[in-house]
């Protein structure tokens, strides 16, 4: 049997430190999903097809990773689909509380889900999303924060 992961999250955009997780991810399980969840009353950085775009290319070499985008609950799309396993990292004691949070709701909700929970390596604590967004927005060169050889500019 293949032991699959989802791992959730809006990658706008995706960044080295979500690499290294996904990574480390392929260590445990034989396949991980990158399942970027959409919501509709957010406008983000890069629109969800790009979003998908950005992480196709970048794993169109490794078929043990799949990329995906949905609507609704992580946990009901995992259900659908018979994932067992669901893949989070943490960067410091916000992200520690606010996953521990996540995990005892979904445990409730979804009980044949696993939350594993990874630490993200210490060279990408500091690297999120947001950070991103934010030097972009000023113009900014974000290279060092995203995967190597993914020009962000390419996807805006």
């Amino acid at each position: 049997m293949i032991k699959t992961a989802i791992f959730p999250g809006s990658f706008d955009p995706f960044t080295s430190g979500h690499q290294a997780l996904v990574a480390e991810g392929l260590k445990i399980f034989d396949k991980v999903i990158v399942a970027i969840g959409e919501n509709p009353d957010k406008r983000g950085l890069l629109t969800v097809e790009n979003r998908k775009r950005l992480i196709e290319d970048l794993y169109r070499n490794e078929p043990r990773v799949e990329v995906v985008s949905y609507l609704g609950l992580t946990g009901e799309y995992c259900r659908d689909r018979e994932i067992k396993f669901m893949l989070r990292g943490m960067r410091n004691t916000v992200d520690f509380d606010y996953e521990r949070n996540m995990m005892q709701i979904n445990q409730r909700l979804y009980p044949e889900i696993t939350t594993v929970l990874l630490f993200t390596p210490s060279e990408y604590v500091a690297v999120s999303s947001s950070v991103i967004r934010e030097i972009l927005s000023f113009k900014g060169d974000v290279a060092q924060f995203m995967p190597e050889g993914v020009d962000i500019t390419k996807y805006l």
